[in-house]
C-alpha cells in the first residue's frame, strides 16, 4: 500500500480541534501524560499506538464522553470541558463517531438504521427529504442496494460502510475513527482506507483515525502521529514518523509486517 499523496484542501490556519496538556489517568494508571495536539481542517490525521496505549481515551474525551484531569481541549471553537450538557449535545451533533462494531441497531432495516438519527435530531426534515439523504449517504458508501436488509445479513466490512453512512446522516464537521479496520480480511480493510479517503473528500470533513494497523495509516493519514508511554512521541508523515532508530517505533514498525 503506497503512502498517501499530498492533500492540497487542507487548511492549516484553521485549527478544529486544539488540545494542549491533557492528562488522564484512571486510579494510579496514568495514561495520557500531558498530550498536544492539533487536527486541521479538512485533514486526516492518525494516531497511531499499541492496544491500552489510550488512543480510545483521547477520542472520548474529545467527544466529551469523558473528561481529562487535566489540560484543556478546544473543539470548533469551543472548550469541551466547560460546555453545559445542552450545550455539549449540540456539539457532539457536528462529531461523527465510528466505532469499532458499526453500533447498528440489529432489529431494524439498513433504512430504519439511517432515518434513526434524522428522527431524533432533524425534527422539521420531511419524509422525501430523509429518504433522499438516505439514498444519498447509502450510494456514497457504495451500498444502495441494502437498503432493505438486516444487519445480521451483512459482511463485517459492510455493516463498517452503514455505521460510517449513519455517521455521515448528520453531516458533521469532524469524523472520528476507532480502528475501522479492526477485525476486517485485508481486501476489506483496503476498502475502508478507500471509503475513508473518499468521505474526506466528498464530505469535506476533517478527521481522526485511531489505529494499529500501519496500512490503514500509510494509506489515509495525511499526518501520522504515534502514541507511546502516554505523550506523542513521533509526528509527520508516516514515512517520518518511522524514520527512527528508537526500538519502540521499531518494533511497532516489524510487529505490523510491514515491506
Amino acid at each position: 500500500m503506497e503512502a498517501k499523496e499530498i492533500n492540497p484542501n487542507i487548511d492549516r490556519n484553521e485549527k478544529v480541534i486544539s488540545i494542549r496538556g491533557l492528562k488522564k489517568a484512571f486510579d494510579d494508571f496514568e495514561v495520557l501524560k500531558g498530550v498536544d495536539l492539533d487536527l486541521y481542517k479538512g485533514e486526516n490525521l492518525v494516531v497511531l499506538g499499541r492496544s491500552g496505549t489510550g488512543k480510545s481515551v483521547l477520542i472520548k474525551i474529545i467527544s466529551g464522553l469523558l473528561y481529562g484531569d487535566e489540560g484543556s481541549v478546544n473543539v470548533l471553537g469551543q472548550d469541551v470541558g466547560e460546555l453545559k450538557p445542552r450545550d455539549l449535545d449540540a456539539l457532539r451533533l457536528k462529531i461523527g463517531f465510528s466505532f469499532q462494531n458499526s453500533a447498528l441497531y440489529d432489529s431494524m432495516t439498513v433504512r430504519e438504521n439511517l432515518a434513526f438519527p434524522l428522527v431524533r435530531h432533524a425534527k422539521n426534515m420531511g419524509e422525501q427529504e430523509r429518504e433522499d439523504l438516505i439514498l444519498y449517504v447509502l450510494e456514497a458508501v457504495g451500498l444502495s442496494q441494502a437498503i432493505n436488509q438486516m444487519p445480521s445479513e451483512l459482511s463485517g466490512g459492510q455493516r463498517k460502510r452503514i455505521g460510517i453512512a449513519r455517521t455521515l446522516i448528520l453531516k458533521p464537521d469532524i469524523m472520528l475513527y476507532d480502528e475501522p479496520t479492526a477485525g476486517l480480511d485485508p481486501i476489506t480493510c483496503i476498502e475502508i482506507n478507500n471509503l475513508i479517503n473518499e468521505v474526506q473528500r466528498r464530505f469535506n470533513t476533517s478527521s481522526i483515525i485511531i489505529t494499529h494497523d500501519l496500512t490503514c495509516a500509510r494509506a489515509v493519514g495525511d499526518r501520522v502521529v504515534m502514541l507511546l508511554d502516554g505523550q506523542f512521541q513521533r509526528e509527520g508523515t508516516f514515512e517520518e514518523v518511522f524514520d527512527s532508530n528508537d526500538e519502540r517505533v521499531q518494533s511497532f514498525y516489524n510487529y505490523n509486517f510491514i515491506d
